[in-house]
């Protein structure tokens, strides 16, 4: 088969393909690795080639559900045994990992073959892919666009077809934002559903999960099989699975009910074009036999916010800590991004008790919201409240340095950070798109423990309404 051929399927069909003996292993990694060759410079999606030791890993045939696929990791928290690693950072910029990660471990055993590292923003903290040490990753369905973030470079990656998936993770809406940006499917699993050791136990008290961006909703459903679980020594795990995500993609829901909004926390409407889209998922959703009602989730207040902006300091300033002692010294003038240094500084003056009861308050909104959830079985939003920004809006400057927040939260309005304060699962669905054929994702958040529901609905929209043959204008089959 030829390599454009390739880029139209997911990771499901060619892993069969390899099964079926059609093609090898070392086939389908030669013809990913062409098309990187031939769209990364347009894209800038991959920033580390591991193309050698990915024909070597290819050569050996490896078996599992994924065997002989190629993938892409983010380079951000997964680490791979001698292979540079920067999470978009100057500061950081030279390090080379010194261990796998159980996640890349887990990947490998599925038959996945990690050919590259992809962009992502300094320490994944805007809603963008634009680091100054790497440049800005471009949308392939309009090259003047962000990606969104902070799995920029893994969205724009899989949307050209250069990988039918890549790993994304998610401390905030980084695999949903990108996800409805590029017009992929984008899964947040529930907290500890994966593993984020050796290095950490959880990261920001659970709101950190690792996954990925995938084509189609059986790969994701199929992928998390093959990656969830507890690791030795973690401190929590997720519940148990019914029986395996992949089993449920192909089974209709009962019927659901599902609230759903179109106005942000702030009691506005978003972009016209989200408005449309999720008004369009929730008519989806009625024709396909659900009860859909409009209703806004309660809690969300000024103390709920507080306690958001208090969290995402005091993360940094851990960030900060964590880089420095593994570096061995302080950062030099000009090694941190602007935005960084702002919300570093805001996070040393974050006491102890200051974290501890923005944690708190946290908590008590997360019983809030599953005390709205016995009613229903999901919300559903926007996941963005604007297309995607085009390229230099969501960036920083020494004068202006929340410049990059203050315009990116016009792109992400909408709360996606629930989940990752609560726990849940949550998703984003491509279906829609605006005028200007920009991809417009959809956001259903889940109760915890349930990302069968969202599997089962997932599959269900996507059997109604197929997204997977959209091909963006920079694409593998224009090669």
């Amino acid at each position: 088969m030829t390599t454009v051929e390739l880029s139209t399927m997911d990771a499901t069909a060619q892993a069969e393909l390899v099964r079926s003996g059609e093609v090898t292993a070392l086939e389908l990694v030669d013809a990913a690795i062409e098309r990187i060759e031939r769209l990364n410079p347009t894209l800038n999606a991959v920033i580390t080639p591991m193309f050698d030791r990915a024909r070597a890993v290819a050569r050996t045939n490896p078996t599992g559900p994924f065997a002989g696929v190629p993938f892409l990791l983010k380079d951000l928290v997964a680490e791979v045994d001698g292979v540079p690693f920067s999470e978009g950072s100057v500061f950081v910029r030279g390090t080379t990992s010194g261990y796998t990660s159980e996640l890349v471990t887990r990947l490998h055993r599925a038959g996945l073959v990690v050919v590259g590292k992809t962009n992502t923003p300094e320490f994944g903290m805007a809603p963008a892919c634009e680091p100054v040490l790497h440049g800005a990753t471009r949308n392939p369905w309009d090259l003047s666009r962000s990606t969104s973030g902070s799995s920029g470079g893994s969205a724009a990656a899989v949307a050209a077809g250069l990988v039918p998936m890549a790993h994304g993770n998610d401390l905030g809406g980084s695999i949903r934002f990108p996800a409805a940006a590029c017009g992929l499917f984008g899964l947040k699993p529930t907290r500890a559903r994966t593993p984020l050791g050796p290095e950490y136990g959880d990261v920001i008290n659970g709101w950190a999960v690792e996954h990925a961006l995938t084509l189609t909703v059986r790969d994701s459903a199929a992928l998390l099989d093959a990656i969830a679980g507890p690791a030795l020594g973690d401190p929590y795990q997720a519940p148990t699975p019914v029986r395996p995500f992949a089993e449920e993609v192909a089974v209709d829901p009962r019927r659901l009910r599902i609230a759903y909004s179109p106005r942000t926390p702030g009691g506005e409407l978003g972009h016209p074009d989200c408005v449309a889209a999720v008004e369009d998922a929730a008519a989806l959703c009625a024709a396909l036999g659900h009860e859909v009602i409009e209703a806004d989730l309660p809690g969300l207040d000024g103390e709920v916010g507080g306690a958001i902006g208090t969290v995402f300091n005091a993360a940094t300033a851990w960030i900060l800590a964590y880089w420095i002692r593994r570096v061995g010294r302080e950062p030099r003038p000009g090694e941190l991004e602007p935005l960084t240094v702002a919300y570093w500084d805001a996070g040393r003056q974050v006491s102890a008790s200051d974290y501890l009861l923005a944690i708190e308050t946290l908590q008590r909104f997360s019983r809030t919201v599953a005390r709205f959830l016995t009613g229903v079985d999901l919300w559903l939003t926007p996941t963005m409240s604007e297309p995607p920004a085009p390229l230099g809006e969501i960036t920083a400057s020494p004068d202006d340095p929340l410049r990059a927040i203050s315009r990116g939260a016009r792109t992400v309005a909408y709360p996606a950070v629930i989940a990752n304060i609560t726990g849940n699962p949550a998703m984003s669905v491509p279906l829609w798109s605006n005028a200007d054929g920009l991809p417009i994702g959809v956001h259903f958040l889940g109760r915890y423990g349930d990302e069968a529901t969202l599997f089962q609905l997932a599959g269900q929209l996507e059997r109604a309404r197929p997204w997977a043959h959209r091909r963006p204008p920079t694409h593998a089959t224009r090669l």
